[in-house]
């Protein structure tokens, strides 16, 4: 029994009790040898909650949809960590790393490269941030004053913010 590799049933009760999947995500994770060490890997030194809703929902439809398995994936795990650590520090949003995951499943590049070729950084700058805050309330008079009689307008402030920002 000590020389058997971890049996699927006992993965299974660790992924959930050491990383507080779900009894799905863990049975979906431990359904193939190669998708247990795939999202193990990921999930080393970050959160396991994250690494396996991307790992499940993001990877997985890209393996689907290429029709290929975990073992020919176009984006390795460390490449799939280095974007869940781009998102950890606020380098893009969850938004933008969805862009930069279709752009890795195409190229096969690490996100990192693909964040600075193509200029996708985060935007922290508050004062960037203002100005463009600015020029949306200076080219909409009409709904500022619509938001300030109706306050749940904001959205539509936060939507053209990131418009203009373009997203980041």
């Amino acid at each position: 029994k000590k020389t058997l590799p971890e049996l699927p049933d006992d993965k299974k009760e660790r992924f959930i009790n050491s990383y507080g999947l779900t009894a799905y995500e863990a049975g979906v994770l431990v359904a193939e040898k190669e998708n247990a060490a795939y999202f193990e890997a990921v999930a080393k030194g970050r959160d396991p909650k994250t690494a396996a809703n991307w790992v499940i929902t993001n990877l997985f439809a890209v393996l689907n949809k290429q029709n290929i398995d975990i073992t020919r994936s176009p984006i390795s795990a460390a490449q799939l960590g280095q974007l869940l650590d781009l998102i950890k520090d606020a380098t893009i949003s969850g938004r933008l790393a969805k862009d930069v995951f279709e752009i890795m499943a195409e190229t096969g590049k690490d996100p990192a490269s693909i964040v600075e070729e193509r200029g996708m950084k985060q935007v922290t700058d508050t004062g960037e941030i203002e100005k463009a805050i600015d020029a949306v309330i200076a080219a909409n008079p009409d709904k500022v004053a619509q938001a300030k009689a109706k306050p749940t307008m904001i959205g539509w402030f936060v939507g053209m913010v990131m418009k203009e920002t373009g997203g980041k």
